[in-house]
């Protein structure tokens, strides 16, 4: 069983930047796939980002990136296979970016930015004003 933390979440201004981190108590290199999604009361989960850490199924090549287009060009996704972690630095904040933000592990099937992954933070919150 894979346990994800997530860290970083904090209340900025609009324009500022937050840097969010997701520990993993596995070897994050040994996972085909983690991503960032996000999630506002009333709206369901959204994929932000991912990043492939080992070739799989749908995504044969380790460390491509994918980021929503609405995030595209301010959110950057990486990952630190020496502490088990990911990381998604986020710039140019603004308001719709405030959400609760959730570390995923272990894309089963489909798409990144689809939630078939097994394992689950309990997420980091995030706002923007």
């Amino acid at each position: 069983h894979v346990q994800l933390v997530e860290s970083g979440g904090d209340s900025v201004q609009a324009g500022g930047s937050l840097r969010l981190s997701c520990t993993a108590s596995v070897d994050t290199g040994s996972e085909y796939c983690m991503g960032w999604f996000r999630q506002v009361p009333g709206k369901e989960r959204e994929g932000v980002a991912a990043i492939v850490l080992r070739g799989g199924h749908t995504y044969p090549n380790a460390g491509s990136t994918y980021a929503a287009d609405a995030v595209k060009g301010r959110f950057i996704i990486s990952q630190d296979n020496a502490k088990n972690m990911v990381h998604l630095q986020m710039n140019s904040l603004k308001p719709d970016d405030t959400a609760m933000y959730y570390c995923a592990a272990a894309l089963r099937r489909g798409n990144w930015y689809e939630p078939n992954y097994n394992y689950w933070g309990r997420g980091t919150q995030v706002t923007v004003s």
